[in-house]
């Protein structure tokens, strides 16, 4: 009952006990309590009871004597019972009442998830009454729990942010991705091949530009091997599912990517190799030519050489790359000699040639000209950048040995006979003959210190060209050409020609080798048979000695065309002789003009040479390559001759004859199918119609 006396037992078994009227703060005095009689520590409670049914010290849980709460000290806590009152602090008697009791509450999610409250010390305040109860770590656990969800909320944006288009750029060339201008971004591999093919097959075909030592050059890339690899080229950028990163690059830059080559080394290899023959200069280190007995310098001149290696590299590199010319790499190469120095050398050159030179060996001597020496004198650069003379002691004395070595002494080449129209070797030996090179060494200090213009020669054992197992490997086993010419006999130039023919017979020409006429014969004289005949110079007819052997050289030329050999150096009369083929004849001087041919097949040639009264022959031994025909055209630019009548002791009459040009083809054939042809032709001045008189004026129609 709450209106009248309760009837049921209290709750707490202390709540009759009547409140102090005004609490009293702990540890203040009551003035009612004498100071000495004043409690120590806490008041005694009955046996078994504990105070903790009181709850803590000074709790706000205990009311007044009105059953308000009491006054709220500082902090808002409860004020204390008034002192000495029953349940005070200070008061000996019973404890403060209990709390109201209140229903449980039950727990929460929220509570089992927060940590356990601990117990309150005495003194603490409890929570404010008609409020409910709050642990310490909420308001903690609402703040943490908004940044989880803040982070979480980021994170999946981000996911959606890459995700989303990782998922559509998948499979695809990445936004962005260009080759060489071309975009090939959100395509498939196929479709960025084709796209790639199109846009980039004229330039994979074009024509490069290269420049070398001031010059542009073109180069096919066909041509040199190079080929644009689309399937390498694709195979750069990345078409599987993106990372990150490239989903980051894709939306916010470029993937620039280089096209791929493919080179074929050996196409590569041979295209350089033809730049390099039109862009390669040999060095000139300057040297001293002769023109007749007359030097000339010829100035030293840089070389350059292109750098093959490093060039193909410079191409593959720059093909399908930046327009414009592509630089190859070329080293310069310096001469040996200066200017200076050839000049020099010239100087020395024109004391060296000031007058002939006589080879000594015991009684025998032999002069050798200033042509002769002309001829064989040339100067090459020293170590120190100066010009020194070289001399060719073994061609100059080819002519002259006979003059300082006994016939029955100097060694003899093995040569071949004809028997039965089969060649038979004839074997040689060895024998005396010139230490030509001790000559030469000698020659050039002579020429270089100048003095006295006299060498001393001695002799040594000299070998044959040829050995007799060299000649039978030559392959001389049939005759490859034949060629005769005629002359009436027997006027002094016939015997000049028979002279040369029997020194030729037997002469063998090794494989690789060019065959000098001057170089072999020499300088004609009269010790081994030559005479005064007459001989075409300046348009006109002089003696000389060894006048008309351009009859034997034609004869040979002849022999030469047909044999199908190369022709190195020959030079057509000043005007036509009806005894020549038109455009298939050669002439012969000392020291110049000579006539040259090269055997440039793998056998060995064998000239066999033969004379009758009537003409002279000169026949081919070796191994048959071709069949040669020759084809001549019409004379064309015919020119009238000139009559002039002249007398005195040196006029040689003159037949005039009409001057002309003409074609000659010389064409090849294997098995009976041309080979190729070659043309050449020849202009022919008209010869002067010269009549000779006894005295008078000379007179020219």
């Amino acid at each position: 009952m709450r209106n009248g006396a309760s009837t049921d037992p209290p709750t707490d078994p202390f709540a009759a006990v009547p409140l102090p009227s005004h609490p009293v703060p702990p540890g203040a005095r009551d003035p009612a309590q004498p100071p000495g009689n004043r409690p120590k520590g806490r008041s005694k409670l009955p046996p078994g009871v504990s105070p903790d049914i009181f709850g803590p010290t000074g709790s706000p849980g205990l009311l007044g004597p009105t059953g308000s709460p009491g006054p709220r000290g500082a902090g808002g806590q409860q004020g204390p019972m008034n002192p000495g009152a029953p349940g005070s602090p200070g008061s000996p008697g019973l404890p403060p009442p209990a709390p109201k009791p209140e229903p449980w509450r039950m727990a929460t999610p929220q509570d089992k998830a927060a940590p356990s409250r601990q117990e309150s010390a005495p003194g603490d305040a409890g929570p404010p009454r008609g409020g409910s109860p709050r642990t310490e770590g909420t308001p903690a656990r609402r703040g943490g729990r908004g940044l989880l969800l803040t982070l979480l909320l980021l994170l999946v944006l981000g996911c959606l942010a890459y995700g989303i288009p990782a998922i559509v750029m998948a499979g695809k060339m990445l936004p962005g991705t260009n080759v060489r201008g071309v975009d090939i971004g959100g395509l498939t591999a196929t479709e960025a091949a084709e796209r790639l093919r199109d846009k980039l097959a004229a330039p994979a075909t074009s024509a490069m530009t290269l420049r070398a030592a001031g010059k542009e050059y073109t180069l096919d890339p066909e041509e040199a091997g190079l080929e644009f690899d689309v399937v390498a080229t694709i195979d750069q950028a990345p078409s599987d599912f993106p990372s990150p990163g490239e989903v980051w690059r894709a939306l916010t830059g470029t993937n620039d990517l280089n096209p791929k080559i493919s080179v074929d080394p050996e196409l590569m290899k041979n295209a350089v190799k033809g730049l390099a023959r039109r862009i390669d200069l040999k060095v000139r280190d300057g040297e001293v030519t002769f023109k007749g007995t007359r030097p000339v310098a010829v100035a030293p001149r840089d070389g350059r050489k292109l750098e093959q290696e490093a060039a193909a590299d410079a191409i593959a590199k720059a093909f399908l790359g930046s327009p414009g010319a592509v630089d190859l790499p070329v080293s310069v190469i310096k001469p040996k000699a200066t200017p200076e120095a050839v000049e020099q050398a010239k100087t020395a050159a024109t004391k060296a040639l000031s007058g002939p030179v006589t080879l000594v060996r015991g009684d025998k001597q032999v002069r050798m000209t200033v042509e002769t020496l002309a001829a064989h004198l040339s100067y090459e650069p020293g170590p120190e950048g100066e010009m020194r003379p070289v001399f060719d002691a073994k061609g100059a004395v080819a002519d002259l040995e006979n003059g300082l070595v006994d016939p029955g002494l100097a060694p003899r080449e093995p040569t071949f006979e004809i028997v039965g129209d089969k060649p038979k070797l004839v074997p040689g030996h060895k024998g005396q003959g010139v230490d030509t090179g001790k000559l030469a060494d000698d020659m050039a200090a002579m020429l270089a210190k100048g003095g006295e213009r006299s060498v001393q020669v001695t002799l040594t054992t000299v070998e044959p060209r040829l050995s007799e197992a060299q000649a039978r490997a030559l392959g001389i086993k049939e005759k490859i050409s034949e060629f005769t010419t005629p002359y009436v006999c027997c006027p002094p130039r016939v015997t000049n020609i028979r002279t040369l023919a029997k020194i030729m017979d037997g002469y063998i020409v090794k494989p690789g080798e060019t065959f000098s006429l001057n170089g072999v014969i020499g300088e004609r004289d009269t010790a081994r048979g030559f005479v005064p005949a007459p001989m075409i110079q300046g348009g006109r007819l002089i003696d000389s000695v060894g006048g008309g052997i351009s009859q034997f050289v034609t004869t040979m030329y002849n022999a030469v065309f047909f044999g199908g050999l190369e022709d190195v150096q020959h030079v057509p009369h000043e005007f036509y002789i009806s005894r020549y083929p038109a455009g298939r004849e050669s002439t012969v001087s000392w020291p110049e003009p000579d006539f040259r041919w090269r055997n440039d097949s793998k056998y060995g040639v064998l000239v066999k040479t033969s004379y009758t009264a009537s003409g002279v022959t000169v026949a081919f031994w070796s191994t048959k390559r071709y069949d040669i025909e020759s084809i001549s055209s019409e004379r064309y630019n015919l020119t009238p001759f000139k009559s002039v009548t002249e007398s005195g002791p040196g006029c040689i009459p003159m037949e005039g004859q009409q001057g002309f040009t003409i074609d000659v083809w010389r064409i090849f054939k294997q098995d009976g199918e041309e080979i190729k042809r070659v043309k050449q032709t020849t202009v022919y001045r008209p010869e002067l119609n010269l009549k000779c008189v006894a005295g008078g004026t000379p007179q020219t129609e």
